[in-house]
């Protein structure tokens, strides 16, 4: 089992449920969209270019991509360069406008990400490891590629690992109650 698989399949344990993978279809992208409106506005110019903390999370974030799987980083990179802008124009408004956007649409990507969880009666898996919070937009990513019918062979291996995860994760819940 490759890396990726190994991620995806531990990050799919905690979303087996159509209803909440469906809410971070849309919890997710706000998230990451408010969390580079947020560090956009932290920048220091370098030769008539400006660098923001946002552009260095695209960077680093791409390169953990790419050492987990070089299309779905490739699609990650287009879609992040692809925001990059409209995060710069929020980081640029007055102070009390981009807090108060930028906030505004965290916040509201976590009432999908619970509201998910609730349908899924399960927390999410960043509370069991934080690497869940690097690995849920790759994890949206894959399921809408899926979705679209390509890497079923991928799919199938992560629901497979997923649900024996799951399985591993509800027999010790319900070992621990019963102590």
């Amino acid at each position: 089992m490759t890396k990726l698989e190994q991620l995806l399949s531990q990050y799919a344990a905690y979303h087996l449920n159509h209803k909440n993978i469906l809410t971070h279809f849309v919890g997710i992208p706000l998230i990451v969209f408010a969390i580079l409106c947020l560090t956009a506005r932290a920048a220091v110019m370098l030769s008539e270019m400006e660098l923001t903390l946002a552009l260095v999370i695209i960077v680093i974030t791409s390169i953990y991509y790419f050492s987990l799987d070089r299309i779905f980083a490739s699609i990650m990179l287009i879609i992040l360069v692809a925001a990059y802008p409209l995060a710069l124009k929020v980081a640029h408004l007055p102070l009390s406008a981009w807090l108060s956007l930028s906030i505004g649409i965290f916040v509201l990507g976590w009432v999908f990400q619970f509201v998910g969880h609730f349908y899924e009666k399960k927390k999410p898996a960043f509370t069991d490891d934080i690497i869940g919070l690097a690995i849920g937009p790759l994890f949206v990513l894959a399921e809408m590629v899926f979705m679209l019918g390509f890497r079923k062979d991928l799919e199938q291996r992560m629901l497979d690992h997923g649900r024996v995860l799951r399985a591993e994760m509800e027999s010790k819940h319900i070992s621990a109650t019963s102590d």
